[in-house]
């Protein structure tokens, strides 16, 4: 365990070497400038001494040095556009949003995406069956940014329930969580369905039953747990598409998160900040990843995190 551990350890500092370093070259190949509009209005002397100011006036080997020096001792950089602020101060300002809407959407997702699937599946081929494949059809085929705005105008203007749109209580959380969920929970409920009737028709399940447990210890104890394995494999990644996913739902219900920062850099091509926040999303996903191996190990006893892996 601490073996693989480590190895781990190693592998996710590689990848974010070569994650920083590919994006940092990226950034060099983009057109335009990183001052904006504001480069076209200063005077050529102004601009050099912004540009010596940022480092932009060194080579690119040196200014590559540089920035992942800073990057080691946890310094992204100052935002091009916002000349006052670090990205740091950015993240930490824009991302608890971000991070909030994502956590509500992935629980709710979870909690309907694997009921569906176990009810289509222990209802197979009959009315319960049918209901849940096409809720979760629905879920899969109309994307985030038209059930946005359809919650928001019928739910949030014609009918007042609930606010149809901003960011300040419980309540205006509930419409763009939801919009969030949908296509998560056609995906959980989908693969739930599929590993649940695989798990059904195994021998063993066959041989609790002839046993004569309960249908509700057989459901549980051996077809949820194991059917369950193959959901967690792509929870993580699809955490991490939830949490950092939210632009479109963000700038429908006005929610101030990290997603519409990020979009913005890349429009003004803000250096630091496109590197910064591709850092901390990479940063996010590798970490999500390693937590899924872990939980994986913990919830089919059968796998053990040894040397050998």
């Amino acid at each position: 365990m601490v073996w693989y551990t480590l190895r781990r350890f190693l592998f996710m500092i590689i990848t974010l070497w070569l994650i920083v370093t590919i994006t940092f070259l990226l950034m060099k190949i983009l057109p335009g400038d990183p001052f904006g509009d504001a480069a076209a209005k200063l005077q050529p002397e102004n601009l050099e001494i912004l540009r010596v100011q940022y480092g932009l006036d060194k080579p690119e080997w040196q200014q590559y040095l540089k920035y992942m020096g800073h990057v080691i001792q946890g310094d992204l950089g100052v935002s091009y556009q916002f000349p006052t602020r670090t990205v740091v101060e950015v993240i930490k300002s824009a991302f608890p949003a971000s991070f909030k809407l994502g956590i509500i959407s992935l629980c709710f997702s979870m909690i309907v995406g694997l009921l569906l699937g176990i009810i289509a599946a222990l209802k197979h081929n009959k009315f319960g069956d049918y209901s849940a494949m096409f809720i979760a059809i629905i879920g899969i085929s109309i994307p985030s940014f038209v059930v946005g705005p359809l919650l928001s105008y019928f739910i949030g203007v014609k009918l007042k329930w609930l606010p149809p749109g901003l960011w300040h209580g419980p309540k205006y959380w509930v419409l763009p969580a939801i919009a969030l969920s949908f296509g998560t929970i056609a995906i959980l409920a989908r693969m739930m369905r599929a590993s649940m009737l695989d798990i059904a028709s195994q021998d063993y399940i066959k041989t609790a039953k002839s046993k004569g447990l309960r249908t509700t210890a057989v459901v549980w104890k051996h077809m949820i747990r194991n059917a369950i394995l193959p959901v967690v494999t792509i929870i993580g990644p699809i955490a991490v598409n939830v949490l950092t996913g939210t632009l479109v739902v963000e700038s429908i219900f006005a929610i101030p998160g990290l997603g519409t920062q990020f979009v913005t850099s890349i429009v003004s091509n803000d250096y630091t900040m496109i590197t910064g926040l591709t850092i901390f999303y990479a940063s996010i996903l590798i970490f999500v990843l390693f937590l899924t191996d872990i939980a994986y190990s913990f919830i089919d006893p059968r796998i053990r995190l040894g040397k050998g892996r």
